[in-house]
């Protein structure tokens, strides 16, 4: 297999170009600073830090007990691993709901602080105001409808959206605000098909998919969901490429195994040297 060579920086007309030219986006989450740089260098388009982090990498119950502090300092390590992918950073619950002016503050946090590119948050037509704010002070605004997990309760639980049509104008309706209030792309979570071709098709930004079918401009995935990872739970719209998890197990079930036999660290993990010494050290102690 060729190594994969790419160099090219990212930007935001990147993304809302390949809408146009019909080139799939691809985006994945990251909590940390090797995992960053891995997907870095694999020539992703979006890393995005979601606050998914807080079940997976915190092992909260939900999304919901993510603080702004919590999303910063795992942005921060992310972004030491980011060269060349756009950097998303998604604002926690209750960050930018309560007014528009602290979701300006909020969210200049992550591109200050934090040096991502833009930020994700979650809502339709109720936030557009907020996402045309963050806009017109220079902050790059991914938008998110459907199934949007901070309010999962509030919709029922989690479940797919847009099932009967007066959720499905409601989708539309939302899609449209959002792109009209200047977001530069649009996650839809869990949505059926059918619709998200239909929101795809209306907006003039890229969508991103998540449990909403193969006709979005780009498709997202939690990592850990990905590689197997995270064994809580997986949501039925989930690829494992990869279960890593027995194998990272029995790895440690040898490791464990070896040093209690004796057979870890042998001569190839151990330093020569030093029997020159070990006469004087000898007499020193007597």
């Amino acid at each position: 297999m060729k190594e994969k060579k790419v160099s090219k920086t990212v930007t935001l007309a990147d993304i809302q170009n390949k809408k146009a030219s019909g080139e799939k986006i691809t985006m994945l989450t990251a909590y940390d600073y090797s995992m960053a740089r891995i997907l870095d260098e694999a020539g992703l388009d979006i890393v995005l830090v979601g606050d998914s982090l807080g079940m997976v990498a915190l092992g909260y119950d939900s999304t919901v007990p993510v603080s702004m502090e919590e999303m910063i300092h795992h942005c921060s390590a992310v972004r030491r691993g980011v060269n060349r992918a756009l950097l998303i950073g998604d604002m926690p619950y209750l960050s930018y709901q309560i007014s528009k002016n602290e979701a300006v503050k909020n969210a200049g946090r992550f591109i200050k602080n934090a040096g991502c590119h833009g930020v994700k948050l979650e809502g339709g037509y109720d936030m557009a105001p907020t996402i045309e704010k963050m806009v017109k002070a220079g902050i790059s605004v991914m938008g998110h409808i459907g199934l949007t997990p901070q309010t999962a309760i509030a919709l029922g639980g989690y479940k797919v959206q847009g099932r009967d049509l007066k959720s499905a104008k409601k989708l539309i309706e939302d899609a449209k605000a959002v792109a009209n209030a200047g977001a530069f792309s649009l996650v839809l979570e869990c949505i059926p098909s059918i619709i998200a071709k239909t929101i795809t098709e209306m907006v003039s930004i890229p969508t991103i998919g998540i449990g909403a079918g193969p006709h979005c401009d780009g498709q997202v995935l939690v990592i850990n969901d990905l590689l197997g990872f995270f064994e809580k739970f997986t949501p039925s719209f989930v690829k494992r490429y990869v279960n890593l998890n027995p194998k990272i197990k029995e790895a440690i079930d040898n490791y464990i195994n070896e040093v209690k036999n004796g057979v870890f660290p042998g001569p190839e993990h151990s330093f020569r040297g030093g029997e020159e010494l070990l006469e004087d050290l000898k007499s020193e102690n007597k």
